[in-house]
């Protein structure tokens, strides 16, 4: 029998001087990066959330807190690695993830296959499975005023009965 589960996730950093600004697992040349423990990868990070909550296995401050010094500064394609495995320990493996980023700059566009190619590779699905897309507020909200960049993300994960 074929099982189907739905996640979705959110995430938003605040955009600070003097960090680099990182999404999808690639750097993206701006005058400023996201805050956060982690690298802040805000799209990673909103994929994480959506692929442990369609499995009901909490949130990614369960799995990787703050305060946890051994995070600090890592890369969010790691702790992607990390979820992923437990995802295929419940025996399921990702269908596949739609995903927004929401910034008013920097344009996204020339960034968004290599965001595919990295999450596809760690995901272990073809990079048709994995959608990036990215939108601005046409200035309005926190996102709008360049104060910070959020992002969501949906996921189907397949799994069989053993």
């Amino acid at each position: 029998m074929l099982f189907i589960r739905v996640g979705i996730g959110y995430d938003v950093h605040a955009l600070v001087e003097g960090r680099p600004l990182i999404l999808g697992g690639v750097e993206i040349p701006y005058d400023r990066g996201l805050l956060g423990h982690s690298d802040a990868d805000v799209l990673i990070h909103a994929i994480m959330d959506a692929l442990l909550g369609a499995l009901a296995l909490g949130d990614i401050g369960a799995h990787f807190p703050d305060h946890d010094p051994q995070y600090q500064g890592i890369s969010s394609i790691t702790l992607l690695e990390h979820v992923v495995r437990l995802i295929q320990e419940k025996g399921y493996r990702i269908g596949n993830v739609d995903s927004i980023i929401v910034a008013q700059r920097p344009k996204l566009a020339p960034y968004i296959m290599d965001m595919r190619m990295n999450m596809a590779k760690v995901l272990r699905v073809e990079e048709s499975c994995v959608s990036v897309k990215a939108t601005t507020t046409e200035r309005l909200g926190f996102e709008g005023r360049e104060e910070g960049i959020s992002s969501q993300a949906i996921v189907c994960l397949i799994g069989f009965e053993s």
